[in-house]
């Protein structure tokens, strides 16, 4: 199964004329696997750093929304107040 998704990734890049992608994919396939990990987490942690300003942006542009909508913190209520699980 694996290596039917590995060709169909090569072929899809391949038809797409991605070639710098693919080789990229091919030389860290051929490191050693904990070098293979710290690329990878490498790679995780740059798509992250991207992902948050976007996050940090929405969530700025919906907090006058949150502080003044009622229906959006009614359960703000249950904050302070002691909770006990059903069980």
């Amino acid at each position: 199964m694996r290596d039917i998704s590995k060709k169909a990734v090569d072929l899809y890049l391949e038809k797409n004329r991605n070639m710098e992608t693919l080789e990229i994919i091919r030389n860290v396939n051929r490191l050693p696997l904990s070098q293979q990990m710290l690329v990878t987490g490498r790679i995780i942690h740059s798509i992250r750093q991207r992902k948050q300003p976007s996050m940090k942006t929405a969530a700025e542009r919906l907090y006058a929304d949150y502080m003044n909508d009622e229906n959006l913190t009614v359960f703000t209520q249950l904050d302070c107040g002691h909770f006990y699980e059903a069980r």
